[in-house]
C-alpha cells in the first residue's frame, strides 16, 4: 500500500515487521476468516500455526513456544517468512501485513485513527508530513472502511504511535 513512498526492496531487506519480541506479540497479524479459508485450502501452506479462539472468526499465530531463551529482546520470525520474503500470496496475507507500518487504532474516546508504527526503520527515513499527506490523499477512506467492517483488526491506541489521520 505504501509502495509509492517506500521501496519494496528496502522493506524486503529489512524484514523488521516479520519478527516479534515477546513484548510485541500484540503486533502479530490477525488473519480474517477469508485469509484462514484460503490458507487452509492451499496444501503448500501450513495452517497449523494459526490459533483461532472459540467463537471468533479470526486467528493469530502462536509464537510463545518458539522462543529459545528468556531474553526479552529475542526475536522470532513469522512462520510465513521464507528465505525470499513472505510465502503468502495477496489473498492469504493478513491486512496487518498489507498496511504495515500503518495501524488502525481506537482511541480511548472510541474514535478511530490511522497511526504509524514508530519502530519501522524504513518509514522513519521519510518526512512525517510526506507520509501523512500520502495516507490522507490515497489510503484513509479505504483503511477506515475496511477496519469498520472487520473490527477484530482494530487495535487499541498505544502511546508513541504518531497519528496520521482521524476518521470523520
Amino acid at each position: 500500500m505504501l509502495s509509492a513512498i517506500l521501496k519494496k526492496e528496502d522493506c524486503a531487506k529489512c524484514r523488521f515487521c516479520c519478527s516479534f519480541r515477546r513484548q510485541s506479540l500484540w503486533e502479530t497479524p490477525i488473519f480474517t476468516a477469508e485469509n484462514i479459508t484460503v490458507i487452509k485450502n492451499d496444501k503448500d501452506k501450513n495452517s497449523e500455526c494459526l490459533i483461532q479462539n472459540d467463537g471468533t472468526d479470526f486467528a493469530r499465530y502462536d509464537l510463545s513456544g518458539s522462543y529459545i531463551s528468556d531474553d526479552s529482546d529475542e526475536e522470532v520470525k513469522c512462520p510465513y517468512l521464507g528465505d525470499k520474503g513472505c510465502v503468502l500470496d495477496d489473498e492469504q496475507k493478513p491486512w496487518d501485513c498489507k498496511i504495515w507500518p500503518l495501524r488502525v487504532m481506537k482511541m480511548k474516546d472510541g474514535s478511530l485513527v490511522i497511526a504509524l508504527t514508530p519502530t519501522c526503520p524504513e518509514i522513519n527515513k521519510l518526512d512525517l508530513e510526506t507520509v501523512k499527506t500520502f495516507v490522507k490523499d490515497n489510503l484513509s477512506p479505504d483503511l477506515f472502511e475496511y477496519a469498520k467492517g472487520h473490527s477484530c483488526l482494530i487495535k487499541d491506541y498505544r502511546e508513541g504511535f504518531p497519528v496520521i489521520d482521524k476518521a470523520e
